[in-house]
C-alpha cells in the first residue's frame, strides 16, 4: 500500500500499484456523504499511435509532490466544506488497464465533491511535471499531448450553480 498521508490530504508518487479500495478506506468520513473518484488508466491507444502496450512516467519528484499539495489547498479555499483529498499518481513502466492516477474529494455533498475532483485532475494534468512515454506497435516515444507546465492556480474556480444549490 502507498504510504498515508497525514491529516486530510494524501498526494503520492510511487511505483506501487494504486488501489481504489485503500483510497476509499481512507477518504469516506462520516461527516460526508459524498466521495467523487477519478480514475486514470492507460489505454490501447494514443493520439497517432494504435496498439500501446505500455507507458512510462517520470516525475520531477519533489516539485510534484510540492505541486500536487498546493493543488489539495487551492480546493480547500474553494470548495471548505471538503473532508478528504486524495492526489495518487504512478511512476515507472505501467500496462494497458493499469491504473495511472486516483483523484478522491469527500465532501457533505455531491456536486462539491464532483466538482473539486474534476478540477483536481484538470489541475494536475497541467501543473505537475509528470511525463509519459509510451510504446506502441510502431515504436516508443514521449506523449504527444505534452504541454508546459502551468503554475498550479492560489484558488480554483468558483463552485458551479448546482454545487451551491446542493449545499
Amino acid at each position: 500500500m502507498v504510504p498515508l498521508a497525514s491529516g486530510d490530504d494524501w498526494v503520492a508518487l510511487t511505483s506501487e500499484v494504486l488501489t481504489v479500495d485503500d483510497v476509499v478506506a481512507w477518504a469516506v468520513r462520516p461527516d460526508c456523504g459524498a466521495l467523487a473518484l477519478f480514475l486514470g488508466t492507460v489505454r490501447d491507444h494514443a493520439e497517432g499511435r494504435a496498439g500501446v502496450s505500455s507507458l512510462e512516467y517520470e516525475a520531477y519528484v519533489e516539485s510534484a509532490l510540492d505541486r500536487m499539495a498546493t493543488i489539495a489547498t487551492s480546493a480547500r479555499g474553494t470548495w471548505p466544506e471538503l473532508g478528504r483529498v486524495a492526489l495518487l499518481h504512478r511512476t515507472g513502466l505501467l500496462r494497458v488497464t493499469d491504473v495511472s492516477v486516483i483523484v478522491a474529494a469527500a465532501a457533505p455533498h455531491r456536486a462539491e465533491a464532483f466538482d473539486a475532483a474534476r478540477w483536481c485532475i484538470d489541475t494536475l494534468k497541467h501543473t505537475v511535471p509528470i511525463w509519459k512515454r509510451e510504446t506502441w506497435d510502431a515504436g516508443a516515444g514521449w506523449g504527444t499531448c505534452a504541454h508546459d507546465v502551468d503554475d498550479v492556480p492560489l484558488a480554483a474556480p468558483p463552485p458551479t450553480a448546482d454545487a451551491r444549490e446542493a449545499g
